[in-house]
């Protein structure tokens, strides 16, 4: 924009589909351990900034004769949500093959400032002219604008106060990192972890992040050499994205997150204790409105000059408000194919911030919950326990009984009779 400064989303007039899409093949024998080190090759490599930020690797060669596809996506693209509406335009509901003629793409001549100038402010107007015509809207607006304003501020002070203004504890998960990258994958049972939530009747978020909670206070005790003392004296926070998307940004670019900070458990030993201190903290990041807070917050620096902007996100990293991010995103629990084949499994990855060894994330599919474990080369040696730590804590919660309802009995008081009388 040519007063605010905002940004834009324009077509490439130099965009190559050949250049985003790449075959590649695994050597022979094509195992799972040769799928997450390329995995784990292909998102050590930066996006080139002068071409559109995503790739997609079609990867034929696998064991059991099928293929994957490994799909690299700058995340001022795509959200968790819209990558959801990605797979549904990349994916079919049928395992039937039709191939379609592609259509011809022409890049659209980008807009001036003037013309730009020109679109926001007829957007601008139409806005106004739109909420002016309808006399209920515009009435419910002016009463409430003033009570908005002041959820909005509460939430705001509610999510600042949650600890991004101060730094957490350091941990054997967290220090200086590379550029190189190590791709680890699991899956567990959606089922079973739905049997947990109904046991302890809480949600399947508060389940998956108990077991987060789980796995890293038993990954510090034994591969990060810390005592018991120690991991309950450490304050282990997580980021965890919610989506502020609604229905009308459906299928529209951008990130549309807000962010949650959460101090998980990791000094508790029982499980189920553990599982209703997440819920605790859970409920009370909703109560306060946390996300709508951390929304606002980010609405309000899409004000600012972009030097500032930038400069804030680099003290946040620097201050290391947060120990690791960890997202879950709901999918599809049906059949989706792609040209015939189907899809059996998908493990999400999110970027590592300055100073976090790893990301944790987990997207449901058919009955899974498939999770992906990005982690930096150099601090984490070898991945591959962190997923052992998270299938512990689910076996953990499994067989863990909810704690025994609180009951409170009282004994009917005697009556003391005034002094001087019997």
């Amino acid at each position: 924009m040519p007063i605010e400064r905002h940004p834009v989303w324009v077509d490439d007039k130099h965009f190559h589909l050949d250049y985003h899409v790449r075959h590649v093949a695994l050597p022979h024998p094509g195992t799972d351990a040769q799928l997450k080190d390329l995995a784990g090759r292909l998102m050590s490599q930066q996006l080139d900034r002068s071409k559109p930020l995503w790739e997609l690797n079609v990867v034929e060669g696998l064991a059991d004769g099928g293929f994957a596809i490994i799909t690299k996506i700058h995340h001022c693209m795509i959200d968790g949500m819209a990558s959801i509406d990605l797979m549904a335009v990349i994916l079919d509901f049928a395992d039937t093959v039709d191939v379609i003629e592609p259509v011809g793409w022409k890049a659209r001549p980008a807009p001036n400032g003037t013309e730009l100038a020109v679109r926001e402010i007829a957007r601008s107007v139409s806005s106004m002219v739109a909420s002016l015509g309808d006399p209920a809207t515009l009435s419910q607006g002016v009463g409430t604008t003033a009570g908005e304003l002041k959820r909005k501020f509460k939430a705001s002070i509610a999510s600042l106060g949650s600890g991004w203004l101060t730094p957490t504890g350091r941990t054997a998960l967290n220090g200086p990192i590379g550029p190189g990258r190590s791709f680890e994958w699991l899956d567990l049972s959606l089922s079973e972890i739905k049997q947990i939530k109904t046991a302890h009747k809480v949600t399947v978020n508060d389940v998956m992040l108990a077991i987060v909670a789980g796995a890293v206070r038993s990954y510090l005790l034994e591969e990060g050499e810390m005592t018991e003392e120690e991991v309950a004296e450490t304050e282990f926070r997580i980021m965890a994205p919610v989506s502020v998307r609604t229905r009308d940004e459906r299928g529209t670019m951008g990130n549309k997150v807000a962010m949650w900070l959460l101090t998980l458990p990791i000094g508790e030993p029982d499980p189920a204790q553990r599982l209703a201190a997440v819920t605790q903290a859970t409920k009370e990041l909703k109560e306060t409105e946390q996300a709508l807070g951390a929304s606002t917050i980010v609405s309000l620096s899409t004000g600012a000059p972009a030097a500032l902007v930038s400069l804030a996100a680099r003290l946040a990293s620097r201050a290391r408000p947060f120990n690791m991010t960890v997202t879950n995103v709901p999918g599809p629990q049906f059949p989706l194919y792609l040209a015939g084949s189907p899809m059996i499994a998908t493990y999400p990855l999110v970027p590592l911030w300055q100073s976090h060894g790893v990301g944790i994330a987990m997207f449901s599919l058919l009955g899974r919950v498939f999770i992906g474990l990005n982690t930096d080369r150099d601090l984490i040696a070898d991945p591959a326990q962190i997923a052992k730590a998270l299938t512990n804590a689910f076996d953990e919660l499994t067989q863990a009984k909810p704690p025994a309802a609180k009951t409170t009995s009282a004994r009917k008081a005697k009556k003391t009779p005034p002094m001087g009388t019997r």
